[in-house]
């Protein structure tokens, strides 16, 4: 390994060994901050730098990491002014298994260096003190990580089980009392104790972190969030975590969180976007069209084996308002090693992979199907641009090549009273383009109104061309492709702006 990388490992080390020193950000966070300086004025603390990102930047929420210890190391016992929470010196033990299946760096850390506990019977008075803080510098909720590590420290508090449970007690009560809207994201949370204690957290990492230089983690992990979810998707809102918008697998990456039904965030370097990647998720006015459910490989994926077996899709399926979105990806050449205890790059030129989309792939598509609906299905391809009409039980094949993806909406066809059949696809140049239809509704005699919000170009599948295509009231040009029945028309609206368009399409 070279000194830089050596360099970086023993700085990691260093930090898991950290430990909090006080509930309120150090001098590096205060207004004209000097280091052995508590700044008592808390308007030139944190705050200041909350309503400058709120103000300047006219960003609506500021969340603050903290580990659910307080840091990776605990709270240091015996800390000024942290003597009332009782923190004692702990050393995690952690189970062979777990240690045989993943030897962690972190974890290493702390187990050398120990970790302060706060005492479980005084961690709501820590967790409410803290939060209590945050929230009157503007904050709006926390990203709690490093849950997993309860599981280790049960020695001496009535087992891991117990310890989850005061614990997440303790937070839970915490983050209703300070944060409104439930402000919390749960991370490193997938043991047991965690998942079943956790009563009012909604929002759960179901993936690894985003690795950006680590090219064998892309694929497992659009994977293994997808297969998470199957599981995470019952009972708490999956979080597939954050992406760099400018990176080699930025629009696979982009295409997945689409299909998840997740919140979508970047963590690109200031300055450095691909705002034309970004602007097939997010609206002018920053809102994004986020289907309705998890994100779920179908049926049909789900005993197979997309990372390794070097012929499977992976296809991820979701529901809109009025139409159902599958995402396939190639996720085949890289997985676990269970000698390396890592993902390892296992095909470094995977074959092209071959499956097929059907309506059948979205479960509930009929809830959301106008009354009627006799199975047949439009299916519109976001890469290829592509409208296919699918009978009811047809399949549309699929071919990906190493790396590749393609997201499909899938619509209800409707035959009108006029003989016509049609369906509303949305803005096709969104990545998830029917998450922009909010309405459909079917005007005997007269045609469709639909309702769409954003702007863009929008898509609908009518079998004869439309007389006129009227947007607001005022008729607006449109395009018709005689060969896909395909209708395309503009819709622009100033940025920053959410707007919502009456379209009327009339025969």
């Amino acid at each position: 390994m070279d000194p830089a990388g050596i360099a970086s490992l023993a700085d990691n080390s260093a930090n898991f060994a950290n430990r909090l020193t006080h509930i309120k950000e150090n001098h590096k966070f205060q207004l004209n901050g000097r280091k052995g300086h508590r700044e008592e004025n808390p308007a030139n603390g944190l705050a200041h730098i909350v309503n400058e990102i709120k103000g300047k930047h006219q960003l609506k929420y500021v969340y603050v990491w903290h580990a659910i210890t307080g840091y990776w190391g605990g709270v240091r016992p015996g800390a000024d002014g942290m003597e009332h929470y009782e923190s004692k010196m702990q050393y995690p033990v952690s189970s062979p298994g777990v240690q045989k299946n993943e030897p962690c760096d972190a974890l290493n850390s702390i187990t050398t260096n120990g970790l302060g506990l706060v005492n479980p019977d005084r961690v709501f008075s820590f967790y409410n003190e803290l939060h209590a803080y945050l929230a009157s510098a503007g904050i709006d909720g926390v990203k709690v990580d490093v849950q997993n590590i309860l599981e280790t420290l049960g020695a001496g508090h009535g087992g891991r089980v117990l310890l989850a449970r005061k614990y997440h007690q303790a937070l839970e009560a915490s983050i209703a009392r300070n944060f409104r809207d439930n402000g919390i994201i749960c991370c490193m949370s997938h043991n047991t104790d965690n998942l079943y204690s956790s009563k009012r957290s909604a929002v759960v990492r179901a993936s690894d972190d985003f690795w950006p230089r680590d090219p064998a983690s892309h694929t497992i992990h659009i994977a293994s969030v997808a297969y998470n979810t199957v599981f995470l998707g019952e009972f708490m809102q999956p979080d597939w975590d954050m992406f760099h918008s400018v990176h080699p697998m930025a629009e696979y990456h982009a295409a997945a969180r689409a299909v998840g039904g997740c919140a979508i965030y970047v963590s690109d370097k200031p300055g450095n976007h691909d705002f034309n990647l970004l602007k097939k998720l997010v609206l002018p006015d920053g809102s994004i069209l986020r289907a309705k459910l998890p994100g779920r490989p179908t049926r049909d994926c789900l005993f197979s084996d997309p990372a390794r077996d070097g012929k499977s899709i992976l296809k991820i399926w979701n529901l809109n308002e009025h139409s159902g979105v599958i995402g396939a990806f190639n996720c085949q050449g890289a997985g676990w090693c269970r000698v390396g205890k890592k993902n390892l790059v296992h095909d470094e030129q995977p074959a092209t992979v071959t499956g097929v989309i059907r309506a059948q792939d979205v479960h509930h598509l009929a809830t959301v199907a106008a009354d009627g609906w006799n199975g047949d299905v439009i299916v519109y391809s976001h890469i290829g641009g592509e409208v296919t009409c699918l009978p009811k039980n047809a399949s549309l094949p699929v071919t990906l090549k190493t790396r590749e993806y393609e997201v499909f909406t899938v619509v209800p066809l409707k035959k009108l009273d006029n003989g016509v059949s049609f369906a509303a696809v949305g803005l096709i140049g969104m990545f998830n383009s029917g998450g922009a239809v909010t309405a459909v509704r079917y005007v005997e005699d007269a045609g469709v109104e639909v309702r769409v919000r954003g702007s863009g170009t929008v898509g609908a599948y009518s079998s004869a061309k439309p007389a006129r295509v009227v947007v607001d009231s005022e008729a607006t040009e449109f395009s018709y492709d005689d060969g896909c029945g395909l209708v395309t028309f503009e819709l622009a609206v100033p940025e920053q702006e959410l707007y919502s368009w009456t379209i009327s399409i009339e025969y």
